[in-house]
């Protein structure tokens, strides 16, 4: 709040330099920030939308290589020399076993037509095997291996295993297991549905090299391929990342994400493929992709420097431009300040500064005509005071007459003429109440205890009356003759004009903050048409107080002055409401603000508004 204060002491010509600064420079700095987050997301999905292209395209490529070997070994188990060493039987060797040399002639096929494949291998249910290229030793049952268990689990479903591990094959071209992926189907007899034998496929991790060495990502990057348990099926010499961690994948089919990695952060794209169950993964820096938003970063800050270094000298012009003559005009009216009240601003323009300074002569002339006005009114005012003094000799004459006549009246012991000539002496000395609009809420109660007693004298027991006040609420503040016109229309309208015996009963509380008046009658009520009317005319209450004709119309001036009173005093959200039914009774309740003090009852509302 002190720097609030601070800036607004300011003279109104830093106040422009500084606005016209800041809404070209917060509008250039914003429009940057934009432009570079804008040109970061973009880049960033340009960058994964391409790479992610590219592996779609590397995927492509090894599901061919795949499918090849998927179709080798349907070519092979559909191959009648395969069909008859399938159903061979251990025991008749010697007879159907299927010439050996002319089904490794067929294998070899294979490798010459499929550079990519390394081996084929061929296991019957009796665990007799063949190959082109691939050989075990002669006392190891293929049958138990792990490669076999996992095909005819599969019962017939083309597996790709990964690369070879603890298994007892070797290559007669000698290939490491780390230079080959294996694959493996069982193949299923069609009428026993019974595994007859396994074909094992050997694809050579070069022919996946080949398709991802030429594959760069900007200056370092590069494509690596896991396999389901994120064991490395290719990998680049020297990569950015050794081993990638499984949980960074997170399980996920594809996604991005970065990583910290020796002091250097590196961007990862992966997408994993649902035919081979492999994950391609693209890694590489960070700070590569960064570049190019750098250059658009650096032609922005030149921009800027730009615009703030035209944007300077411009705005000072522009806010001497207009300080300048605002300037003047103060000295105008400063000596008008000084009681110079004949000055006048001569400078012709006609801007907003211009008439500006012809309002200021008008007004100075005005001033000079209120200043004579204010001195006749001040003397009518005097004369007003006297005559109101005159005025209010009367009501304290009558007000002492009328004690005067109780005590007489008690000295003679009528004492039922001294209450109503009592009730009647505090009905004018509350009315008086030295003046003042305001007085408590038990003195407010008083006045209409004087008034009900007064009445109860002319009706007898016809009226009844209860009074129920709260005691923290009977020394609250309440404007003055707010009771009595209530309960005057609640005798008059309701009691009166009731069968046999009539109750009122008035009782006030504090509530929510407010203090709530209510009243109630149990006479005769009003119709419901009655009723709207009367709150139609509550609502405007103001404006027909104001026109004394509509005032005094059927709709009640009474209490139209009460809600025109309280209106005025303390706003809309306070005032009178009522309900009634006809032959049952009427209710009515009065919203006032809580006063606690009587230091006036306007500053006392301010505080509380």
């Amino acid at each position: 709040m002190k720097n609030l204060i601070q800036i607004n002491n300011l003279p109104i010509r830093y106040k422009l330099i500084s606005h016209f600064l800041i809404i070209s420079i917060i509008p250039i700095i914003c429009l940057g920030l934009l432009i570079n987050w804008t040109v970061e997301r973009i880049v960033e999905e340009q960058v994964n939308k391409d790479t992610l292209q590219l592996i779609s395209k590397v995927d492509e490529a090894l599901e061919f290589y795949l499918n090849n070997m998927q179709r080798v070994t349907y070519f092979i188990s559909y191959n009648e020399s395969m069909q008859d060493f399938f159903h061979n039987d251990s025991q008749q060797t010697g007879q159907n076993k299927t010439n050996e040399y002319e089904i490794q002639r067929y294998l070899r096929n294979f490798t010459t037509l499929l550079p990519e494949v390394a081996g084929v291998l061929v296991v019957n249910s009796s665990g007799e095997y063949v190959s082109n290229e691939l050989y075990a030793p002669s006392t190891k049952d293929l049958t138990e291996e792990s490669w076999y268990k996992e095909a005819v689990e599969n019962k017939g479903i083309f597996k790709i295993i990964g690369q070879p591990k603890d298994r007892h094959i070797s290559s007669l071209v000698n290939y490491k297991n780390d230079e080959v992926v294996s694959a493996v189907r069982a193949v299923i007899d069609p009428i026993s549905q019974e595994v007859v034998g396994v074909i094992l496929i050997d694809l050579k991790v070069r022919t996946v090299a080949e398709t991802l060495v030429d594959v760069r990502l900007g200056k370092t990057g590069y494509l690596t391929v896991v396999d389901e348990q994120n064991r490395p099926i290719y990998q680049p010499k020297d990569p950015l990342v050794d081993t990638i961690p499984n949980e960074w994948l997170e399980g996920k089919k594809s996604g991005a994400f970065s990583k910290e990695v020796d002091s250097q952060k590196l961007q990862f794209i992966y997408q994993k493929s649902p035919y081979s169950n492999w994950t391609i993964i693209g890694v590489f820096p960070t700070e590569e992709t960064i570049y190019e938003i750098s250059e658009i970063q650096f032609y922005l800050v030149v921009f800027v420097f730009i615009i703030l270094l035209f944007g300077i000298p411009l705005s000072y012009f522009l806010a001497n431009s207009i300080s300048k003559p605002i300037g003047q005009l103060m000295k105008f009216m400063r000596k008008a300040e000084g009681g110079e009240l004949g000055v006048r601003y001569i400078e012709k323009r006609d801007d907003e500064i211009g008439m500006l300074g012809r309002s200021f002569n008008k007004m100075l002339k005005q001033i000079n005509e209120l200043l004579r006005l204010t001195e006749r009114h001040e003397r009518q005012k005097r004369e007003a005071e006297f005559r109101s003094l005159q005025a209010n000799i009367n009501p304290h004459f009558l007000y002492n007459t009328l004690d005067t006549i109780q005590w007489m009246a008690r000295k003679q012991k009528a004492t039922d003429i001294a209450e109503v000539v009592e009730s009647l002496a505090k009905l004018f000395r509350i009315g008086l109440s030295k003046g003042r609009d305001i007085i408590t809420l038990d003195k407010e109660i008083e006045h209409i205890e004087s008034y009900l007693r007064i009445q109860k004298t002319r009706y007898g027991e016809k009226l009844q009356y209860q009074i129920e006040v709260d005691e923290n609420s009977s020394s609250l503040y309440v404007l003055k003759f707010i009771l009595q016109p209530l309960i005057e229309n609640a005798i008059y309208h309701g009691i009166k004009e009731r069968r046999g015996p009539g109750q009122i009963t008035l009782s006030a509380y504090e509530k929510n903050g407010k203090l709530v008046l209510v009243l109630q009658d149990n006479g005769v009520g009003m119709s419901e048409s009655r009723l709207q009317e009367i709150r139609a005319a509550l609502k405007d209450a103001v404006r027909r107080t104001e026109n004394q004709g509509e005032s005094n119309s059927k709709n009640g001036y009474g209490i139209l002055n009460v809600q025109a009173r309280i209106v005025l005093a303390f706003g809309e959200q306070y005032g009178i409401t009522i309900e009634s039914t006809e032959k049952v009774g009427t209710t009515i309740e009065m919203l006032l603000p809580i006063l606690d003090e009587d230091i006036g009852w306007e500053e006392e509302w301010k505080l509380n508004a």
